[in-house]
């Protein structure tokens, strides 16, 4: 965006960041239709923000009282295919309920930052029902805790989308309390 320096008179650029690429990888498929219209909702709200897509991955198969050895195997093989969704150069977010807890405001912060940054895809990993493999959170570059409750995998996902629209909000100086 052209300029002026005041003290020069000099027209001069300044940078504007390219619109952020947003990914959510999600373990599961959305089974309740409140939830996917929310998500629907949500997507649809962050359209003229950012680029965003998502990802769901296959939950890994396991019976009904499967044994710490087998739910180990499957949060595994869960791990492999979320780390074979995430491109190399993606800044990963890992919703993890061990993680660091920011505010809104936090979170539009660190949005924000990364933008500047020019950087890009930031992936948001929401895991399956039995959590996040150790391979992830070691990719990850954040593990954001949305609240020391638990909520299930499928709520996350609307959850996140929720937050990083009151962000985007945020971050462009827009209301975000409805």
């Amino acid at each position: 965006m052209p300029g002026r320096s005041r003290a020069s008179g000099r027209r001069f650029f300044t940078r504007v960041p390219d619109t952020m690429h947003l990914h959510i990888v999600a373990v599961g498929k959305i089974k309740e239709r409140f939830l996917s219209e929310g998500i629907a909702e949500y997507e649809k709200r962050l359209l003229p923000y950012l680029k965003l897509s998502i990802a769901e991955i296959a939950e890994e198969r396991r019976g009904v009282h499967a044994n710490a050895g087998a739910e180990a195997q499957a949060i595994d093989r869960e791990g492999e295919r979320i780390l074979a969704a995430i491109p190399d150069e993606a800044v990963v977010v890992a919703l993890d309920v061990r993680g660091n807890e920011l505010s809104s405001e936090q979170l539009a912060a660190r949005l924000h930052e990364w933008q500047m940054a020019g950087v890009s895809p930031v992936v948001f990993v929401i895991g399956g029902d039995l959590g996040i493999s150790r391979a992830v959170l070691a990719r990850a570059d954040l593990r954001l805790s949305l609240s020391p409750m638990t909520f299930t995998h499928q709520m996350v996902r609307m959850i996140i989308l929720e937050q990083i629209y009151r962000a985007c909000r945020i971050n462009s100086g827009e209301p975000y309390h409805k």
